[in-house]
């Protein structure tokens, strides 16, 4: 007879380290030249494991666990650019679960090294284009549980309002002089928490709109305007942990108000901008994200109006010092970053990107 027993464990494992958890912090950003405009950071980065991805983890598990896809002893695959890997990597370990990433080649030093850290191994492929069937392949060769995130991350989550990030951010804001935020501006990796989010407004009813902000080499932002689920990208992004080479399924168009597409190298600049105004570094979708937030409350104070508008810092700068906050490879991989340097300086004296 088969018992629930091992899975009901687990379960409670689970449950356990979220109780352990407290909620992530909201920082509010001092930007004098915004007159009346408010600017909000969720600092995912302080998870145990060190990013968003920690919420999306442990959902997944608790998912799979579920439906029956997860037994004792049970192989974990999952495809991820890092992030995911090392929140999945943690909880395999937990549930004492054997752990393989499939990741592309030039994923960051430092996130493989955290996988590593948590017993997780890690097995590359060249391009990002190639992480799903390989993933596939591994869990059929080896009898384990493909996880795929970029399908059930959206799905996972319950979006209604249990204790998921949406829910949180309105919870911390409603002491501010702005308690509804008029946008909440996020970057897209696997599609999930812009998924979440934009369920969580409609929802609730609320007056607050979703902006979805897309690296250059990803296709959610023409998909977006197109409609085209055929759309690929032959380029792999070049912001490490967000944008896609192909429409993934996480990703809900129908919940967005609005997209943008991003620079590489503003994302890069707005990530060095940050680290003046915060003290410490972050990763580059994080730049990615506080860029988007910036066009948008340019935007407001031409229009004279007042409101707060809330991002994400998705991960901290430390896993990217070989890369992000490398001066060659940024030469070689980005390439200058002085238009948006300057952009940005004057938007510390204005409250103006032009």
């Amino acid at each position: 007879m088969v018992t629930n027993t091992w899975i009901n464990q687990a379960i409670e494992k689970i449950e356990a380290d979220f109780q352990r958890s407290a909620e992530t912090h909201l920082i509010k950003l001092e930007i004098p030249s915004l007159d009346g405009i408010d600017i909000y950071l969720k600092d995912e980065s302080t998870h145990p494991t060190g990013s968003l991805k920690h919420r999306l983890a442990r959902s997944l598990f608790l998912y799979a666990l579920c439906n029956g896809w997860i037994k004792k002893d049970t192989p974990i695959i999952e495809s991820s650019s890092g992030s995911t890997a090392v929140s999945e990597a943690y909880f395999a370990r937990m549930l004492g679960l054997p752990f393989i990433a499939v990741m592309p080649a030039k994923t960051a030093k430092k996130k493989v090294q955290q996988i590593e850290f948590y017993g997780g191994k890690c097995h590359f492929v060249s391009h990002s284009s190639e992480i799903y069937s390989e993933s596939e392949k591994l869990a059929k060769e080896l009898n384990g549980h493909y996880m795929d995130q970029f399908t059930f991350a959206e799905r996972a989550t319950d979006w209604r309002g249990n204790n998921n990030i949406a829910n949180a951010i309105f919870e911390q804001m409603k002491k501010e002089r702005h308690p509804i935020p008029d946008w909440i501006v996020m970057s897209p990796g696997t599609g999930g928490t812009s998924a979440t989010i934009g369920r969580y407004i409609r929802y609730q009813g609320l007056d607050t709109k979703l902006c979805v902000v897309d690296p250059e080499y990803s296709v959610f932002y023409d998909y977006y305007h197109s409609n085209d689920k055929s759309l690929t990208c032959k380029e792999g992004s070049r912001i490490e942990g967000i944008g896609r080479p192909r429409v993934e399924p996480s990703f809900i168009a129908g919940v967005v108000d609005e997209m943008k597409k991003v620079p590489d190298a503003a994302s890069v600049a707005t990530m060095n901008w940050l680290e003046h105004l915060i003290g410490r570094k972050t990763g580059p979708s994080t730049g990615t994200n506080l860029y988007g937030v910036l066009q948008i409350a340019a935007d407001m104070q031409a229009k004279g109006k007042k409101g707060a508008i809330v991002t994400l810092i998705c991960d901290p700068g430390e896993r990217y010092l070989d890369t992000y906050y490398n001066t060659q490879w940024l030469n070689d991989n980005i390439g200058s970053l002085e238009q948006y340097e300057i952009q940005l300086a004057q938007f510390n004296q204005t409250g103006h990107l032009d």
